[in-house]
């Protein structure tokens, strides 16, 4: 599982990142300051089915349990980046492998197409989403159309269409549906138009890299108008409120032990104030209101909807003892998977390691305590003890 970080430079990309993952990202008001792409460890948060587990990777609070996946933070994305404008050939190419996008846009319209520094609320963000979309459009419709003639020719099924995008994580069931909604399911290769092979691109984009808007900066004043006229102009996008720099303090004041917070929650608990200058007071006010004012600062939301919305992957548990939840030593829920939506008891076993989904001979759900088929398909916090062969 890989979740690509994008948008243009200077709007909070790696100030989302840094508030997902707390790994150290350069910060600085000017374009191109990500270079290079840096990947780092984000968290999914689902309700664990037990309090008192031991997590192998990730953590709990409470019966808040945070998943691993991967999070890529790419260089800064500028109108005529699949031409090679700026740093676009980079920032396409480490696109390749993700499974979703989110595209952190600047809500209050302090940055201009550039990445520049503008007044508050002088910029459209609106123009980002469509400059987004049509550059990864352009990107894929330039895999096609390289080699289309002698292609189109030669190609006999939609298999050579998923050769064709090999390398960006797109499958046959990706181009299938493409196909049916661009109604090109039934025209041969040969007939294709222009406006065909643009169509097919635009509906595999949004299949194969389906994309979150993280609306950031909704500190700013000007930001809550952007956002209404995104949501009328965009309704078919998932747009999230974001404050990424509110993030980023809650979660850097919580390992510090200077307040109590959960990552995605509408609120937090200063335990240590004493410890904290006046500078840090206000900060954490300002972010009281916020939060009140939307709930919460939107980090954990789009990861948890680029996953579970949009990837409508699942959390699954493998256990060895089912009536205790537990490994062999008796660690509860030590290990945690996430897995696409079709996958099996016996991928599950897979998951834990190859030797045991080859050994794999059925399963019990630990909650219901009923045995189940290695084809029985597994739901999103279901906990599985596997049963092999010796």
């Amino acid at each position: 599982m890989l979740i690509g970080i994008v948008g243009k430079p200077n709007v909070g990309k790696s100030t989302f990142f840094r508030a997902a993952t707390l790994a150290e990202a350069e910060i600085a008001p000017y374009p191109f300051t990500t270079i290079k792409a840096n990947e780092g460890v984000g968290f999914v948060r689902v309700e664990c089915p037990k309090k008192d587990c031991k997590p192998n990777q990730g953590f709990c609070i409470g019966n808040q349990r945070f998943v691993p996946i991967k999070l890529l933070d790419v260089a800064g994305l500028v109108p005529g980046a699949h031409a090679g404008k700026g740093l676009g050939n980079k920032f396409l190419d480490d696109l390749r492998q993700a499974d979703a996008l989110i595209h952190i846009i600047d809500a209050s319209g302090s940055t201009n197409e550039k990445g520049e520094m503008v007044k508050s609320g002088s910029y459209d963000p609106t123009k980002d989403i469509k400059f987004l979309e049509e550059e990864i459009d352009a990107w894929f419709t330039g895999i096609l159309k390289r080699t289309w003639s002698k292609f189109s020719k030669q190609a006999k099924d939609e298999r050579a269409i998923v050769d064709q995008f090999s390398g960006l994580k797109i499958t046959f069931e990706h181009v299938k549906a493409a196909l049916r909604k661009a109604k090109l399911a039934d025209k041969g290769l040969r007939d294709w138009s222009e406006d065909d092979i643009k169509d097919f691109a635009t509906e595999i984009r949004k299949i194969s890299k389906p994309i979150i808007i993280a609306a950031n900066k909704i500190d700013l004043p000007t930001a809550k108008e952007n956002i209404e006229k995104l949501k009328k102009e965009f309704p078919e996008l998932l747009i999230v409120p974001c404050s990424a720099e509110s993030e980023l303090a809650l979660r850097e004041a919580a390992k510090d032990e200077l307040i109590k917070y959960v990552p995605g929650d509408k609120e937090f608990e200063i335990l240590q104030t004493d410890k904290l200058n006046e500078k840090q007071k206000k900060g954490l006010d300002l972010i009281k209101k916020i939060l009140g004012k939307w709930d919460s600062t939107g980090v954990q939301q789009c990861i948890n909807s680029a996953v579970f919305d949009y990837l409508k992957y699942k959390v699954a548990y493998p256990v060895e003892n089912a009536n205790k939840f537990s490994d062999s030593k008796g660690n509860v829920l030590p290990d945690a998977f996430i897995l696409p939506p079709e996958a099996t008891a016996k991928d599950l076993a897979y998951a834990v390691h190859s030797s045991i989904g080859d050994k794999f001979v059925r399963a019990i759900d630990a909650k219901t305590k009923k045995v189940i088929g290695k084809d029985h398909i597994l739901k999103n916090g279901d906990v599985v003890e596997i049963v092999t062969s010796r």
